[in-house]
């Protein structure tokens, strides 16, 4: 049987890698070996999953293919080429309190960065930042099958927050990019993805940058009062 019951050293353990986790944009030019990663993806790999159908499908990259990858993007990217992706991320309209929450981590994230308001050059500089995997030595890109349905979109977000913890017990960073969905053409032909994978996301995996300053970057979170009720108890 799994063990259930944690010890002080283990429960304060798990609750940094968890709580300690966030969107790292800035990394050190160390590699990260492919055994680390497969490490990292089998544990993921124990998330839930409706019937265990286990949805998720992960195409790593790192070295060359990284960078020719990149360079594919970036050049569709800044020559202005269409953006699409397969799925809506965000709605058409922001309301609150979701609004104020998306507003408040942009103006803090261009703001340690020195990006004025309304400076759409720098701001598109930084975004072209997420193509180059922010300097990590290993990008994933998650696929979903197409004929799945919302249930199996819902088991992905374990397993990217699963992954996103694991590494943290081998001292990696990560951060969940959703741009990469808006040339997911261009990543299909890349990685001759199967015709009915759709990119959910990628990720950049690697040692943080602590000295850089864009990782400084704090996000607020709601109290748990703001968004649980409790009841029975």
């Amino acid at each position: 049987m799994p063990k259930t019951v944690f010890n002080d050293a283990e429960r304060a353990a798990i609750e940094r890698a968890i709580g300690g986790r966030k969107s790292v944009r800035a990394y050190l030019d160390r590699p990260v070996p492919q055994e680390t990663v497969a490490r990292i993806l089998e544990i993921a790999s124990r998330a839930p999953s409706g019937t265990n159908m286990q949805p998720w499908r992960v195409h790593v990259v790192a070295g060359e293919a990284k960078d020719k990858l990149s360079k594919a993007i970036l050049d569709h990217f800044t020559s202005g080429g269409l953006r699409a992706s397969e799925y809506k991320y965000y709605p058409d309209q922001f309301f609150e309190p979701y609004l104020s929450r998306r507003r408040k981590v942009g103006f803090d994230l261009y703001g340690l960065l020195g990006i004025a308001k309304g400076d759409t050059v720098a701001m598109a500089k930084q975004l072209g930042q997420n193509y180059l995997f922010f300097g990590a030595p290993v990008g994933l890109m998650f696929t979903v099958d197409r004929r799945l349905e919302i249930g199996s979109w819902l088991d992905y977000g374990y397993f990217l927050e699963a992954v996103c913890v694991a590494a943290r017990a081998h001292g990696l960073d990560t951060c969940s990019q959703q741009a990469f969905a808006f040339f997911h053409a261009i990543i299909r032909e890349q990685l001759a993805f199967d015709e009915n994978e759709v990119l959910v996301c990628g990720m950049s995996l690697g040692y943080a940058d602590w000295d850089a300053k864009i990782n400084s970057l704090v996000t607020d979170r709601v109290t748990v009062g703001d968004f649980a009720t409790f009841s029975g108890f």
